[in-house]
């Protein structure tokens, strides 16, 4: 069986400006990556997102990879040092938009299972679930591929997110847990009028800075287990209003909760609502509120799936995983759905960033840990091995 050069593939891929929600070849590489290595290669297109989900093997347990294809904008490409999507190598760095969100880790591990594969069939199964619609809305990506094999009975026994969850160094940390999120939209509407004749109008702005107080008001928590507070946070407040003698008719606002699995986020959103009913009363207009849960906090408690990678990781990086949960969220919110989950990937210092870029040995170096951590995976969880 061919082996594939994890750093060539991640060039190709690259060279593919794949900006959500555009594919533009992106997933035609990947997916003839994988066919070639024997995999069953499923597509599945939502709106104008393109997923992917490959196979190779039919026995238990089955270990998946999971990732996306689309990246970020380039942001003024005039302050790069070489074109966004043109895959340069400087000094044995790759530059480019996705190098490490997340086209090299994709890279790394198709690579890792061509090594793998090249001694033989899995003690098992190997997949991938890929998306084009993570850095995005999320609506049509891998949210939806997961509806869809869980109502076929797919089983997926334990799955690897490629995000950039390493630090300083590569291996340094592995997220088994994310907080959730929920984003919310104010719009309180009352009736414009002449500041000097109240009683003709009805003013928006003190109900939604006293929605907001109340809100505000309430400590969340205190924390649960690993996870930090959750908070609060009120990102805009716009009225619009260029006069000085005017009362507005409308008053918005836009928060964000980012919360631990103290809460769901269905709880949250009937908070808000109940809130801003209460904040509205005896008032002559109208309060409205529309918020979307984009996903709920998880943790994946440590234990045997852990041990394994964190095994891998100190065998081929020296490096002593930190089990962390921090920062935002991820794919991850999504497949926690179907089987424990963890977040293993490259150093995602330059992420999003001017010359985002990684160099080739940790490439090199990823990609033996992935192939690691398959070896290690079928060795404990394959029926074989037990």
């Amino acid at each position: 069986m061919t082996q594939i050069d994890a750093l060539d593939l991640a060039r190709d891929l690259i060279r593919r400006p794949s900006v959500t929600p555009a594919d533009l070849g992106a997933m035609d590489i990947v997916h003839q990556a994988l066919e070639g290595l024997g995999f069953t290669c499923r597509r599945m297109k939502f709106g104008e997102i393109e997923n992917l989900y490959a196979r190779r093997g039919t026995a238990s347990p089955n270990l998946c990879f999971a990732g996306h294809t689309d990246v970020v904008p380039v942001g003024d490409a005039g302050a790069w040092t070489s074109p966004p999507f043109e895959a340069a190598l400087a000094d044995g760095v790759l530059i480019g938009r996705g190098a490490v969100d997340m086209k090299g880790g994709i890279a790394a591990f198709i690579a890792a299972a061509s090594c793998y594969l090249a001694n033989g069939a899995p003690k098992g199964a190997l997949s991938f679930l890929i998306t084009g619609d993570e850095e995005g809305m999320a609506f049509d990506g891998t949210k939806r591929v997961v509806e869809v094999l869980a109502a076929e009975g797919e089983v997926i026994d334990h799955c690897i997110v490629g995000e950039p969850s390493s630090s300083a160094r590569l291996g340094d940390m592995v997220k088994i847990g994310r907080r959730g999120s929920i984003n919310c939209w104010i719009t309180v509407e009352g009736t414009q009028g002449h500041v000097a004749y109240p009683q003709r109008a009805a003013n928006p702005v003190p109900v939604l800075i006293d929605l907001l107080s109340r809100l505000q008001a309430r400590v969340l928590d205190d924390g649960y287990e690993s996870f930090q507070p959750s908070n609060l946070e009120v990102t805009t407040i716009d009225v619009g209003n260029t006069a000085t003698n005017v009362i507005p008719r409308e008053a918005r606002a836009r928060l964000n909760i980012r919360f631990n699995p103290t809460h769901r986020g269905a709880e949250l959103e009937a908070w808000i609502a109940d809130t801003a009913a209460a904040a509205g009363e005896g008032f002559n207009g109208k309060v409205e509120v529309k918020s979307v849960v984009s996903g709920e906090a998880f943790l994946t408690q440590p234990g045997p799936f852990t041990d394994v990678v964190v095994a891998a990781i100190r065998e081929t990086t020296g490096e002593t995983a930190d089990l962390s949960v921090t920062g935002g969220t991820s794919d991850a919110r999504f497949i926690r759905d179907l089987c424990p989950v963890l977040e293993f990937g490259l150093v995602g210092a330059t992420m999003h960033a001017v010359d985002e870029r990684v160099p080739v040995s940790q490439i090199r170096d990823l990609q033996a840990t992935y192939q690691r951590i398959i070896e290690r995976y079928f060795e404990a969880f394959s029926d074989a091995s037990r």
